[in-house]
């Protein structure tokens, strides 16, 4: 296989790949590094799960108050239910996140198709 012989239509999709995924590569090979010398109730274990959790909390919130695309077209108190259903099922069965995230996705389907649409 010669440099060649790629067609010049791939070298985009390649790039994209490349430019990609080496940056966070790099970080999830030194994750795995040193993950075996932390302990789980480390401060920087905590510290690193409290970054994640906030930045699933900020995905979600800008997700029902500033939504984008169809999402839009839905009214936020059906936004707001859902997620209180699926909170609350999460929380209720055993923290299910599967559970959870069924709920969350299909009481909004159904309570946009019942009143929204």
């Amino acid at each position: 296989m010669t440099f060649s012989s790629f067609a010049s239509e791939w070298w985009p999709y390649l790039f994209i790949l490349l430019a990609g995924s080496l940056p966070t590569e790099v970080w999830r090979w030194l994750g795995v590094a040193f993950a075996g010398r932390l302990r789980d109730d480390s401060e920087w274990i905590l510290f690193a799960r409290a970054i994640a959790n906030a930045l699933v909390a900020g995905v979600i919130a800008r997700l029902i108050l500033f939504p984008s695309g169809v999402l839009m077209d839905v009214p936020v108190w059906i936004r707001l239910c859902s997620v209180g259903l699926a909170v609350t099922l999460f929380f209720g069965v055993r923290r299910s996140l599967l559970l959870g995230v069924l709920t969350g996705g299909g009481s909004l389907m159904a309570l946009s198709y019942l009143f929204a649409g």
